[in-house]
């Protein structure tokens, strides 16, 4: 069983002298990923390297998968880590590696030497040429391909010697917690959950808000978005979800204000509370999952409507995509089974029949003030009763 694995970094690499910000980041979260599975590891920093060394049995299955939810992370390579006793036994090594992994292999490959020991006496190059020439006369049939071989066989020179032939992908993007922290409005819809999983993709740390109207909820549509919190959190670690009691004020606006309104009006008071929260917990902005021109509450008139109540910023980052490619996404994180399950939340259930697309804001501001009296109230009444979960 390989006791090794070699965590390869893509944008990482480029950030100069606070690369080994970003390193550090990644290797807390590697440890944070696998403290939840069975098994003691080593997360190890080594001359640009990140390494995890399996110290107990583990499943190799599991380690990948807990691997795979680590943003930051763009290749997993299961690595046999050698002494450095010689070139001989070096050759001999690779081609009993080759005999394990691939015996009597009959295709193309080729051997990619990485030399970071300057003082090796033997040039990377020099390596590869001679290691190709003993794996040719282990493997008559087998044919080197430098251009694009079926089988790519890394060889790299550092303190110790590292093999490896296999990349298993990883999620990409970086490691969160680099990125500062964010206000996720999450719902129980395909959207939302998509964009959290985007957006902590980035490095952006997550904490949520649901709007809750029960009775016209149900708690099995408040535990469905505790789910799709857990099935975030997989990814961008821990979430504080805020569960806020939005009944009254819906019904409040349902009874006051035009009902081709009622979408905006909702979306601008959410907006609001979402933002005291956020800025409660010190968070850089609010994240949706809006596209643009997918209902009616998503039209740029619309979407300019609600941002005008914020005072952070609103990332959105599903607002180019079209809904394939967003259901393409919730499958991918394991998302959409729940999301689509048939508990319907405030968003859907206080909709009007027919929304206005290109609001006005001056009409808009006006049936806010009819409000005014006792919406404030609502507000308070509302943040003050929230529940806080956390979810991991």
């Amino acid at each position: 069983m390989t006791e090794t694995f070699l965590i390869k970094y893509a944008e990482i690499a480029i950030k100069g002298k606070n690369r080994y910000l970003f390193e550090d980041a990644l290797v807390r979260q590697i440890q944070h990923a696998l403290a939840k599975i069975e098994g003691q590891f080593q997360v190890n920093k080594e001359q640009g390297r990140i390494y995890v060394h399996c110290q107990t049995d583990y499943d190799f299955d599991e380690l990948i998968e807990a691997l795979q939810k680590v943003f930051g992370i763009v290749g997993i390579s299961p690595v046999t880590v050698l002494e450095d006793t010689g070139f001989e036994d070096l050759a001999r090594a690779v081609v009993a590696y080759m005999q394990e992994k691939y015996p009597a292999y009959q295709g193309t490959f080729k051997v990619h030497t990485r030399r970071a020991k300057k003082t090796y006496p033997m040039e990377s190059m020099e390596v590869s040429s001679e290691l190709g020439g003993r794996i040719l006369e282990a493997f008559p049939l087998a044919k080197v391909d430098v251009h694009q071989p079926a089988l790519l066989l890394h060889v790299e020179i550092r303190e110790k010697l590292y093999l490896y032939s296999e990349t298993i992908p990883g999620p990409g993007g970086m490691p969160v917690g680099t990125n500062g922290k964010a206000m996720l409005l999450l719902s129980g819809g395909i959207d939302s959950p998509v964009a959290g999983y985007m957006i902590a993709k980035r490095g952006v740390t997550i904490d949520a808000v649901y709007f809750h109207a029960p009775p016209y909820t149900s708690e099995r549509a408040k535990q469905k978005v505790v789910d799709l919190a857990k099935e975030v959190a997989a990814y961008s670690g821990p979430i504080r979800l805020h569960v806020v009691n939005f009944t009254d004020i819906q019904l409040y606006i349902y009874d006051q204000c035009p009902h081709e309104e009622l979408t905006i009006l909702m979306r601008r008071y959410m907006m609001r509370i979402a933002e005291h929260f956020a800025k409660e917990r010190r968070c850089l902005g609010l994240i949706t999952g809006e596209s643009i021109g997918q209902v009616a509450s998503q039209t740029m008139h619309s979407l300019a409507a609600t941002n005008e109540v914020c005072t952070l910023p609103v990332y959105r980052p599903l607002i180019g995509f079209d809904k394939q490619e967003i259901v393409n996404v919730a499958h991918k994180i394991h998302t959409y089974d729940t999301s689509v399950l048939p508990y319907e939340d405030c968003c859907t259930i206080f909709v009007a029949k027919h929304p206005v697309t290109k609001p006005n804001l001056k009409k808009i501001r006006n049936s806010e003030k009819k409000l005014e009296e006792k919406i404030d109230e609502m507000v308070a009444e509302a943040i003050r009763t929230t529940e806080v979960i956390v979810v991991e």
